[in-house]
């Protein structure tokens, strides 16, 4: 029997050497724990004090609970979203190279591609009026089959010239190449990140349990003269990625600046 220690809740025990056994490899991705049952005997706890334990481990995105199956360890690695500042020209799809350096497969669908109205707080973003239509653009992305990121760009359509523009497929930066191309060239670029609940088609998209939290990353793209030309929403698991900024100094004080 597993040795547990009072006073501590013995389920966060329990919780906590699953947890390390994670990570130090004995339980490997897409491995599926002991059973509940089995769970219980080793501990000598119920299987609700067991029940408990498998929920913090899923509310920390460590793992995934199939109905009438069991728990399994995440199959997916921690991801890195990297941005660079200055901003250094790459058309391949930094998802995709992201993707096969952790040896997964990238595969992104296009959901939608379609004139409409934009949401109020998106319209409030590109300054626009609520009845000003909107190409929006929304993808699904997956690595190796599973469903990883959420991403929905709102471009005005007089910008965008309409749906066409994502016609074929592309990554943002090839986008914003096909923007230029129509006189409407992005030259800054900001992004707001919030951490929150998922809602409820967020969380069954994204295969995440009840409670766990997402990132929305929302990049504003905008031209030389600060129109707002591209507002993209990007949504992703909390546990499952990493966001990296990398910057460079760009310059040094001239002698004038200097106390």
């Amino acid at each position: 029997m597993a040795d547990l220690q009072a006073p501590r809740a013995r389920y966060r025990q329990v919780a906590d050497q699953l947890r390390d056994a994670i990570l130090r490899g004995e339980y490997a991705p897409g491995d599926p724990l002991p059973s509940q049952p089995e769970l219980a005997r080793q501990y000598g706890l119920n299987q609700t004090s067991i029940n408990r334990a498998i929920a913090l481990l899923r509310h920390d995105g460590l793992v995934r609970v199939e109905q009438g199956k069991g728990a399994y360890v995440q199959a997916l690695p921690t991801a890195r979203r990297v941005r660079r500042i200055p901003h250094v020209g790459d058309r391949d799809s930094t998802f995709a190279a992201e993707m096969r350096r952790l040896g997964l497969d990238p595969k992104t669908d296009l959901v939608t591609a379609v004139v409409a109205k934009p949401p109020p707080e998106i319209a409030d973003r590109l300054g626009a009026a609520a009845d000003r239509d909107v190409l929006v653009r929304e993808r699904h992305m997956y690595a190796s089959g599973r469903p990883v990121q959420l991403a929905t760009s709102y471009i005005p359509v007089e910008i965008a010239g309409g749906p066409d523009i994502a016609d074929p497929d592309t990554n943002p930066a090839s986008l914003y190449e096909r923007l230029g191309k129509r006189g409407h060239r992005p030259a800054h670029f900001a992004e707001e990140i919030e951490v929150r609940r998922a809602t409820p088609a967020e969380a069954a998209f994204l295969e995440l349990a009840e409670g766990q939290p997402v990132i929305e990353v929302t990049r504003l793209a905008k031209d030389a003269d600060g129109r707002v030309l591209d507002v993209a929403v990007n949504v992703l698991s909390g546990y499952q990625w990493r966001l990296v900024y990398e910057w460079s100094e760009t310059g040094h004080p001239r002698e004038s600046d200097r106390p």
